[in-house]
């Protein structure tokens, strides 16, 4: 059975140049619909670590977890730092079925990865979103990270393929889990599907937030193990350390 919606007909207003803004409902004039005014306010992230993108005081620089513990991911490409009105933005997109919000985000996101594409960033084979538990999946009807892979890979040009990875057990939501309580919620929470092969090729994992990078870094471990040459992750928004302001 196929849950996701019909996304073309969902968002068909977001083509429309003559749009309004979802934020303010103001003009967008823009080829997306948000205006240049709640565009400069939303939380863009700026310096960052250079593989798991947690906001810093410095640009260029390696966080001290990184350092310690490299991760199995190349490099994490992020929008924004998950602040006010992302969060929002985002919650109503999963929780809401806002479906044009995610829309947008997918395309500013596909925006940053073409100018990160001109300036070196290799382009990857293919984009997986990472898989959601079934019991979530008949709740909420669609799977976000799923919708985000699939704007992305038509704007990009990419293949969006979900038959790689699948959720083998449902595991309690991770919003309320600490970093440790989080390693410990997704042991052998994923693996391939059978039959799929990613030796030798270079993945995207898509999801909508990072937050301690625990999903990431069991979705990497698994496709670095099964032969992936080279894994990154593409997000919406990055959390910053609990406590940074």
């Amino acid at each position: 059975m196929n849950c996701q919606p019909n996304i073309k007909s969902l968002v068909y207003n977001c083509l429309n140049i003559d749009q309004l803004c979802l934020l303010c409902d103001e003009p967008a004039r823009q080829a997306y619909p948000l205006c240049t005014a709640c565009e400069g306010e939303l939380p863009w992230l700026g310096d960052q670590c250079l593989r798991c993108a947690l906001p810093l005081a410095m640009d260029g620089l390696v966080c001290s977890t990184c350092r310690r513990h490299a991760p199995a991911f190349k490099q994490v490409i992020a929008t924004w730092e998950y602040g006010f009105p992302v969060d929002t933005l985002i919650s109503r997109f999963k929780h809401n079925s806002q479906w044009p919000l995610g829309r947008l985000m997918a395309q500013l996101l596909g925006y940053a990865l073409e100018h990160r594409y001109g300036e070196g960033l290799p382009r990857p084979d293919r984009l997986l979103p990472v898989p959601l538990a079934r019991r979530r999946l008949r709740q909420r009807g669609f799977n976000q990270a799923a919708m985000l892979a699939r704007w992305l890979a038509r704007q990009l040009r990419l293949h969006s393929d979900e038959s790689v990875l699948e959720r083998t057990r449902d595991t309690p939501t991770q919003q309320a889990l600490g970093a440790r309580a989080r390693r410990r919620n997704l042991r052998q929470a994923f693996a391939l599907r059978p039959g799929a092969d990613v030796e030798g090729l270079h993945l995207a994992v898509v999801d909508d937030v990072l937050t301690t990078g625990t999903t990431a870094q069991a979705i990497a471990r698994l496709l670095r193990k099964s032969g992936a040459r080279r894994v990154d992750i593409y997000c919406l928004a990055r959390t910053p350390r609990p406590g940074q302001a």
